[in-house]
């Protein structure tokens, strides 16, 4: 819905696919070449580099001198299975540039794809002015009866992998210590129901709000609405189903907030450990009730942690310095 009014605001052409997933079958090559010829353009970035990365040949032929391709996490299921690990190998070799979101993508990229291959980071971005400090999210804590109550906030999809259910399992031992901290799920889902279920059969259905899904413009005040941030995310289905970054964890931190993060793919490239925040082992509730815990009663390290963490994000996760260097690949002489 507004796709033709945004369309025609945009300062750059937008060709609309009649589909909801761009897959790279003959037609929506055919259609990349005819435009990549009708507006002369010499540079191509995949969005997606695993599939749309296969239409680099024919991209090549018609004149592409650069060609980028952006990876996003799902690759490293691909690099487990042979048919799709021989598919990113071809990718791989046909373009000039291949990004990686962190470390542990990297290093499973780099067993897959053929020797020589160009590897270079590119992770999703923050908007430091849009997340910051100042938030004010009293309104939110009004909304759902939070105010004068320590808050643990997630982000996220109510999926398993994010690890809403062991917040919901560790719940317990952080009342033990704190009995009045309150735990804000903000997201919707197919798990919801499940998690309700989860806490009403522990007993702690007061203490734990699920708001649903949120409009994006009032996600930085959910945020601030937290005292912590946590989202103890594991890796599941033997290591298909993987966290690649998480993008929240640095939203929170541009907030200010301290994070407790799960030790699942490269979510731990999105915190210092010990300085932004604390890495968990998301499949362990004692461990993810005592980092948070010692976040909740300790204010001091508490406030030190939110304010590195704002400080980091600013130095080196900003649009602008992601945009940049994505430029400087695309137009590289």
């Amino acid at each position: 819905d507004g796709a033709a009014e945004h369309d025609a605001a945009s300062p750059y052409p937008i060709v609309r696919a009649p589909t909801n997933m761009l897959l790279p079958t003959r037609t929506a090559t055919t259609q990349a070449v005819t435009l990549l010829r009708q507006h002369e353009c010499d540079a191509v970035w995949f969005g997606a580099a695993a599939p749309l990365g296969l239409m680099a040949p024919s991209l090549r032929a018609a004149g592409a001198r650069r060609l980028v391709g952006t990876t996003h996490g799902h690759e490293i299921g691909w690099a487990a299975l042979p048919v799709a690990r021989q598919m990113l190998r071809r990718i791989g070799r046909h373009l000039d540039v291949t990004t990686y979101l962190g470390e542990y993508t990297r290093s499973r990229l780099a067993r897959a794809l053929p020797a020589g291959v160009r590897l270079e980071q590119l992770t999703p971005g923050v908007d430091v002015g849009l997340f910051r400090p100042d938030v004010d999210g009293t309104a939110v804590r009004e909304r759902y009866g939070l105010t004068g109550r320590p808050v643990v906030v997630c982000v996220s999809r109510l999926v398993p992998r994010k690890g809403q259910d062991t917040l919901i399992d560790a719940w317990p031992r952080v009342l033990a210590v704190v009995p009045d901290a309150l735990l804000l799920l903000v997201g919707g889902g197919a798990g919801q129901a499940d998690l309700e279920k989860r806490a009403s059969e522990r007993g702690i259905a007061h203490a734990v709000v699920i708001t649903g899904g949120v409009p994006w413009t009032e996600l930085p005040a959910h945020f601030a609405a937290g005292d912590v941030f946590a989202m103890p995310c594991r890796t599941r289905w033997g290591g298909f189903d993987v966290e690649g970054l998480g993008i929240v964890y640095l939203e929170a931190s541009a907030t200010g907030l301290p994070v407790v993060a799960g030790n699942s793919g490269g979510a731990p490239d999105a915190v210092l450990e010990g300085k932004t925040g604390l890495v968990v082992d998301g499949t362990d509730t004692a461990a993810t009730a005592a980092a948070i815990v010692s976040l909740l009663v300790d204010g001091e390290r508490r406030r030190a942690m939110g304010a590195a963490g704002r400080a980091w994000v600013e130095e080196r996760w900003q649009w602008e310095q992601i945009a940049a260097r994505l430029r400087g690949w695309l137009f590289e002489a």
